[in-house]
């Protein structure tokens, strides 16, 4: 375990919730469409000013849209708008403060707003004022957009084809030679992995992201022509420039089917005017978020070791390296037996937009401070790099989602959420945190929330579990004879964790009057390695007594009844409702979310591929009873229990067909109360980032069936036609 430091930080209190009053209202499920979401602080080089991406919902349109914010780090002003766009994403200061380059996808030529938008593109926003100008014009997009140390080039991430940058340049993206001829729309598939999540067609293996440069004009008339600096039949991704801006670092994975030998990305660099580029440093893993020293001599970046013999989990470390052709990493935090980069999993991350949790070096290049995810719960922490040792920053029941600092480290601007506020932004100045935004307090200061009851029970091995009881707002301990219903909701993953994150489902269920049990069993992160990864080839197994073991102890508080019990989840979760409903007949409803029921059919189908022994020791035909054993579809007679399945059409991740559909047609011949809820259009981000229209409609089925069983509340929508 980690040496505390002597100082103890302040804890981030974002939102005080009153107690209720008569004017106060109950959360519900439609107040989504009122919320808003802060995503990708960056601060100013002089740290007077954090530029942002807001994000809300257009109820009429069904859709979400972000824009550029800016508040003062004073927080003395409201956030003011930057920028007119509704898909504006990737603010970067430039290095004098005075430029903000950002990446936007303009509107439909035609102004249907219905129609395919362009694709996005690279522009710039002068600080003291005038419209944002586009400096790429690329048929492939523009992303990723990173400064150089002296402020006149910026690099960015685009896609090419087999023939180069000659590609990108011809508008259409097709050959110009014969106009005439046949385009096939056949699909000809030669690798293991052919579709993604959040693809709903198949994985390009004819384009790859690429690192471009383009020169930063001074006069907005003038048109700079991006340059290609990385090419081949691999992705590069991850920029960072060198300090004296000669040399650019990215990773990059260089085999083609990595999946054959569990390979991860390495830490290359390549000359920033372009040439050849070289093998900086790997580890017998995968290397992220890379950040080099202001000296130039040291790169320190994120690493997850695969594990002798291969895990199901591996915990990410914190390493240093030289920044020298073959140097030899130094995992800083092998002592430290926590999740270094890790956050906490909720349903109110930022639906678009991103959560980036840098390195940043201190002043001295002596520490390095970064974000840790331990027992539910994610905050800041020094790493002393001569040491390992590990100290905390910022302390509290708290999830830092994002975070930006100054060049000089002097200054943090970083994005909080608690379990009772969606996440506003806060200043760490002096060691201590100071909130300079509210952005949803005027919608949640007419709404009573529940503050949950963190617990810690004892499984059936003796081993501790953490979990939390949100109680109704009205919950009144006082009446001893009042039962409650109760639902348990299961996390995915199955390496995650929920926490202490604000996530609306587990409000909106205590305000429709239920208890709600949420615990971190055996196999969640932010508790060590060792508990990540004991589920390995025991999954699902004794994560389920974990759950159970929770809901028992609950009971024994004496305000739930028992004879009212539900379960749901999604993912991981969805498998495990599944497996829980063959176990036992306690719950008198489920809702089973992105499921699997039949390892054997997932194994085939997934988008990713299981080639390596990390959940299952074998290839299904190798070893068909335990594929079988650990199926809850193999124990379908066993259930009992009405349930749900609620399914994505384009879930990539877990396939329908081997999920719900095959549980819901079971169900059906055994007569057993089943219902199937189809999303269309939609993949396995259904909960945190589908359309919002249907993350609603998505909650009111869930809580909708368990009304029904648990509260004796007809819906006419699940009777049989």
């Amino acid at each position: 375990m980690m040496r505390r430091a002597s100082v103890i930080v302040l804890a981030c209190v974002l939102v005080s919730v009153a107690p209720r009053a008569q004017t106060k209202r109950f959360i519900t499920e439609t107040d989504l469409f009122k919320f808003t979401w802060i995503a990708d602080p960056q601060l100013s080089p002089d740290g007077s000013t954090v530029a942002f991406v807001r994000v809300v919902v257009n109820e009429k349109e069904n859709r979400y849209e972000t824009s550029l914010f800016a508040v003062s780090t004073q927080g003395s002003e409201p956030p003011r708008r930057l920028t007119s766009g509704i898909r504006d994403l990737s603010p970067r200061w430039s290095p004098d403060g005075r430029r903000l380059a950002f990446v936007r996808t303009p509107n439909a030529p035609s102004g249907d707003m219905a129609a395919k938008p362009p694709a996005p593109q690279i522009y710039l926003l002068e600080m003291d004022g005038g419209e944002a100008r586009a400096i790429t014009d690329l048929p492939r997009a523009a992303s990723a957009p990173t400064w150089s140390p002296d402020g006149k080039v910026i690099a960015f991430s685009s896609a090419t084809g087999r023939d180069g940058q000659d590609g990108q340049d011809r508008k259409d993206g097709k050959d110009t030679k014969d106009t005439n001829e046949h385009k096939t729309d056949v699909q000809v598939v030669t690798r293991a992995v052919y579709r993604a999540n959040g693809n709903p067609g198949w994985v390009d293996t004819e384009h790859h992201s690429h690192i471009f440069t383009v020169r930063v004009p001074d006069n907005p008339a003038e048109k700079a022509a991006p340059k290609q600096i990385t090419d081949g039949a691999f992705d590069e991704g991850g920029v960072a420039w060198a300090p004296d801006g000669k040399t650019i670092y990215f990773t990059s994975t260089r085999v083609p089917e990595p999946y054959y030998e569990e390979r991860g990305s390495e830490l290359y660099a390549v000359p920033a005017a372009g040439g050849q580029m070289t093998l900086i440093a790997r580890i017998d893993g995968g290397i992220a978020n890379l950040s080099p020293s202001a000296d130039g001599k040291r790169i320190a970046f994120v690493g997850a070791l695969n594990g002798k013999p291969i895990r199901s989990y591996s915990q990410a470390d914190l390493w240093v390296t030289d920044a020298a052709p073959g140097s030899t990493p130094k995992n800083l935090t092998a002592s430290y037996d926590f999740d270094i980069g890790g956050g906490i999993g909720g349903d109110q991350a930022a639906p678009r937009g991103q959560s980036r949790k840098p390195i940043v070096w201190s002043k001295d290049g002596a520490s390095l401070l970064v974000v840790s995810a331990e027992h539910g719960s994610a905050n800041l922490k020094r790493v002393t790099i001569a040491t390992g040792k590990v100290d905390d920053v910022t302390r509290g029941t708290q999830d830092i989602v994002a975070y930006s600092a100054t060049a000089d480290a002097s200054k943090i601007a970083a994005l909080v959420s608690t379990q009772t506020n969606i996440g506003d932004l806060a200043m760490l100045e002096s060691a201590a945190l100071r909130p300079i935004t509210h952005v949803n307090q005027e919608l949640f200061k007419d709404i009573t929330q529940s503050e949950p009851e963190e617990i810690w029970y004892k499984s059936f091995d003796g081993k501790n579990i953490q979990g939390w009881i949100l109680k109704p707002p009205d919950f009144d301990s006082r009446e001893a004879s009042k039962k409650y219903p109760l639902i348990l909701e299961i996390h995915g993953g199955p390496h995650s964790a929920y926490g202490n994150t604000y996530t609306h489902e587990f409000q909106w269920m205590a305000a429709k009057g239920y208890v709600v049990l949420y615990t971190n069993p055996r196999g969640s992160t932010t508790y060590g390695q060792d508990f990540g990864n004991v589920i390995q080839y025991h999954y699902p197994g004794d994560d389920y007594k974990d759950l159970m073991a929770g809901v028992d102890e609950v009971l024994k508080k004496g305000y739930v009844d028992a004879n009212r019990l539900g379960v749901t989840g999604g993912s991981g979760g969805g498998l495990l409702t599944n497996w829980t409903i063959t176990q036992t007949t306690r719950f008198k409803a489920a809702v089973a979310q992105r499921d699997i029921a039949d390892w054997y059919g997932f194994w085939f189908t997934a988008d990713f591929t299981l080639f390596q022994p990390t959940w299952f020791r074998k290839a299904p035909w190798e070893d068909p009873q335990d594929f079988a054993a650990r199926s809850p579809i193999t124990h379908v007679a066993n259930v009992t229990t009405p349930t749900m399945f609620v399914l994505g059409d384009q879930d990539y991740r877990t396939p329908p067909s081997d999920g719900g559909e095959m549980m819901f047609r079971a169900l059906k011949y055994r007569k057993i109360p089943t219902v199937m809820v189809r999303f269309p259009r939609e993949n396995h981000e259904l909960s945190r980032s589908g359309e919002p229209w249907h993350r609603i409609e998505r909650l009111q089925h869930i809580v909708g069936w368990m009304d029904q069983w648990l509260q004796g509340k007809t819906n006419v929508a699940y009777a049989t036609q």
